[in-house]
């Protein structure tokens, strides 16, 4: 006669050992899973986490309408949605794990600066290229105090992820409190803690690769100007009126030898130094960074502006514990503007936090191309090296 407590043992074990496989055989297939998709905060459903590619667009109808921040001419179209609006002021990081970047290549004008250890940051303003698109702006990232300088001069809408500094914190010098300047100054901020999932979420599979999380952040074109429009942040007239634009031109006929310029923000991170190399056929400088061109994510096609600024502005940092950095931005400085295959030396100035910086040589105001403007912000006593 079987032993009925045998039995028991016996199915006991079997159903431990069923149940013991299954459950490890869902654990390995959840870990090496890569993910696809993220659930929003509000649990209305699956935004898919991976940024699209597109060319861009090529126009259909005359170029009659010349944008405010570069001169760049594009339809009547684009004119209509940009009026609109107030331009997007975006941190977009450049840490060596988050490359390729995406959405720099809509940018009508791009700042760089170091932001700490030697490892550069850039922040795009965003405005007549991307009208009536949709762009994935990644990695977005976190306010620094002279970037907020630059926002006041063109009144726009701020996007970052957090910042450096609230005014009640100990911990950050007070000439670093990024956060604390923005609400002082009633900077529009659209800052991504205080905006809804549709503007901004995590983009896990952005790259072909696993990166840190604080790598992951994208922000939508225009799900931000819906978040603006919200708020009462559109450009209601006064913007286009109270804005001065800087001086622009057709590219010359006749160019210039200056093919290579290169430079270091900080000597000892090589990763971080920028080579613009000119291309005659096209009138523009394509962008290397760390030895590798630079492209755009979102596109595949390499970053090419039409202006090179360097503008020399004194280093101040670090500041506290944070390693915090500070950069002049308001003042006078040395600057060499590149375009045309020509080196211009120049100046310059800006007097007051709301004023327009201004670049001029000779007495003059330099009268850049139409295009994109790149303007990196080196320290005053780095070499700048290009063939004369």
């Amino acid at each position: 006669m079987i032993n009925k407590k045998l039995v028991y043992y016996l199915l006991f074990a079997l159903g431990l050992f069923v149940v013991s496989t299954g459950l490890t055989y869902g654990l390995v297939r959840i870990l090496n899973r890569k993910p696809q998709s993220m659930v929003s905060p509000e649990g209305k459903g699956v935004v898919n986490t991976v940024a699209t590619k597109a060319k861009k667009q090529k126009y259909d109808a005359p170029l009659t309408s010349a944008c405010p921040l570069n001169g760049q001419m594009y339809p009547v179209s684009y004119e209509d949605i940009w009026k609109t609006r107030r331009p997007l002021a975006v941190m977009i990081e450049n840490h060596l794990d988050s490359r390729p970047l995406s959405g720099l290549s809509y940018a009508d004008v791009v700042y760089e600066a170091v932001a700490e250890g030697g490892i550069t940051r850039q922040m795009g303003l965003f405005l007549c290229d991307i009208a009536g698109q949709n762009i994935t702006l990644a990695p977005v990232r976190s306010a620094r105090i002279y970037y907020t300088k630059i926002v006041t001069e063109y009144d726009a809408l701020y996007n970052h992820v957090g910042g450096a500094g609230n005014c009640d914190d100990p911990t950050v010098d007070e000439r670093a409190k990024a956060l604390c300047f923005i609400r002082r100054n009633k900077i529009k901020d659209m800052d991504q803690f205080g905006l809804d999932f549709k503007a901004c979420h995590r983009l896990t599979n952005r790259l072909d690769r696993e990166v840190a999380y604080e790598h992951t952040m994208g922000c939508f074109t225009e799900e931000l100007y819906k978040v603006a429009v919200k708020r009462d942040w559109q450009n209601d007239g006064e913007w286009g009126k109270t804005y001065v634009s800087w001086k622009f031109k057709d590219p010359a006929t006749d160019s210039g030898l200056v093919s290579d310029i290169s430079f270091d923000f900080w000597k000892s991170k090589t990763d971080y130094s920028v080579a613009w190399k000119y291309d005659k056929t096209n009138n523009g400088y394509s962008r290397i960074n760390g030895g590798i061109v630079v492209t755009d994510l979102n596109t595949d096609d390499p970053i090419m502006a039409k202006n090179v600024v360097i503008q020399f502005v004194r280093e101040t940092g670090p500041l506290d514990e944070h390693l915090h950095m500070d950069y002049q931005v308001i003042g006078t400085g040395k600057a060499i503007v590149f375009q045309d295959g020509k080196a211009i030396l120049g100046t310059w100035s800006r007097a007051t936090q709301g004023a327009r910086t201004k670049f001029m040589s000779e007495g003059k105001e330099i009268v850049f191309n139409k295009g994109q403007i790149w303007i990196e912000l080196v320290p005053d006593g780095n070499i700048v090296e290009y063939n004369k």
